[in-house]
């Protein structure tokens, strides 16, 4: 459970990094095609073909939100070897679940759970000085065998890390312009799965972001097709919470550090929400974790790591805590763990990752200051 992740570095135009990033990460890709095909048969009693199908009508939108997210997805299924449809199919499964599960009398299960706690903490916050950023990323226990470290160089966008499923375009992430970039699932009554922007190609437009208004930018040049939190922080200091509902620029509801800190899990905090939130009912943890994220936080003082790696290894409320693990009292099939734990020193571009729950796994500090040394075309303007 707690092996290291594979680390997977392409370069190039965005077909030749797809590729590349298919080619290094093949096992792990089929792994993932492998585990969602049980993933939906088990929670909508979907066949893949049916659930490629589903994803279809996606590629026109994302298409038009940017046509290199796509050339990166059809590098990715070159590079793997497996059809378009499948790498499709793999980063809307999203919205095709919800697709799916509108088309049934219970369109949302409580079972099917997606738990993360993230944060942000400003320089006053932080013991160092600089903007620190992070989360644990919780799902499902065959994502233990697909999760890379993908580090990519791109000559017209920042260069970024993410932590992500095989085939996947992004999650959790820190790019060369100083954003950091942390998520939470959200679902509201709003999500039918209906074709738009999917949340994975959203995260992906985002580690593009030069800047916090850049990252806005991008979460709203499209209509949605799915509730999500974007928690993005900068190095200049600045930090916001998008809450999003499917929708176009006008469903997005923003949240601010309060004393120099964000935190947030998989329910709404905004009071400028104005829908039922539907994973309170899906995560009922959720509101505890962001309690128990915020008392750890508020008695430590000016931040550290270690102060945010120890919260993000707490157990209250176990087995579902901050750092959650499988409840046995589940079905096997809906089991999930705290498959990643990462927390990022912005300003001096490292990271800390916990290659499964952190409590087990520990974390290990990578050093990307190198990696990700290249100059910001916003500051070059400036």
């Amino acid at each position: 459970m707690c092996a290291t992740y594979p680390h997977v570095r392409v370069e190039g135009g965005p077909r030749e990094r797809g590729r590349s990033y298919g080619e290094q990460a093949r096992e792990r890709v089929h792994r993932s095609l492998e585990a969602y095909r049980e993933v939906f048969a088990h929670y909508a009693a979907w066949s893949w073909q049916r659930v490629v199908e589903a994803a279809g009508p996606y590629e026109a939108p994302i298409a038009a939100f940017g046509e290199k997210y796509l050339e990166e997805l059809r590098g990715i299924a070159e590079g793997a070897a497996v059809p378009f449809g499948d790498v499709l199919a793999l980063n809307v499964r999203t919205e095709v679940m919800f697709a799916a599960k509108a088309r049934q009398a219970d369109a949302v299960t409580p079972q099917l759970r997606d738990g993360c706690s993230a944060f942000a903490a400003l320089p006053d916050a932080s013991a160092n000085g600089h903007t620190l950023a992070g989360q644990n990323w919780d799902w499902l226990l065959h994502s233990f065998d697909t999760v890379v470290v993908l580090e990519a160089l791109q000559p017209d966008a920042p260069d970024y890390v993410t932590v992500v499923e095989a085939g996947l375009l992004a999650k959790a992430g820190l790019n060369s312009s100083g954003l950091a970039l942390a998520t939470n699932a959200l679902i509201t009554d709003d999500d039918r799965g209906e074709p738009g922007v999917p949340y994975h190609v959203v995260l992906r437009a985002i580690l593009d972001a030069e800047t916090c208004s850049d990252a806005l930018a991008a979460i709203q040049r499209g209509r949605r097709s799915s509730s999500a939190s974007y928690l993005i922080a900068h190095e200049d200091g600045l930090a916001v919470e998008v809450e999003a509902v499917p929708g176009d620029f006008s469903r997005l509801f923003l949240v601010f550090p309060e004393r120099g800190v964000l935190l947030h899990t998989n329910h709404f905090v905004s009071p400028a929400f104005d829908r039922r939130d539907v994973g309170l009912w899906v995560m009922p943890d959720s509101p505890f974790r962001l309690e128990r994220l915020r008392a750890r936080v508020e008695a430590a003082g000016p931040l550290t790591v270690d102060v945010l790696t120890g919260a993000l290894a707490d157990h209250a409320n176990y087995p579902s805590g901050i750092c959650c693990h499988p409840d046995d009292r589940s079905p096997e099939a809906e089991r999930a763990a705290t498959v990643a734990s990462v927390v990022f020193d912005v300003d001096a571009r490292r990271m800390w990752l916990a290659d499964g729950p952190p409590c087990a796994a520990g974390y290990r500090e990578l050093d990307y200051g190198e990696l990700l040394s290249k100059p910001s075309l916003a500051r070059a303007r400036a």
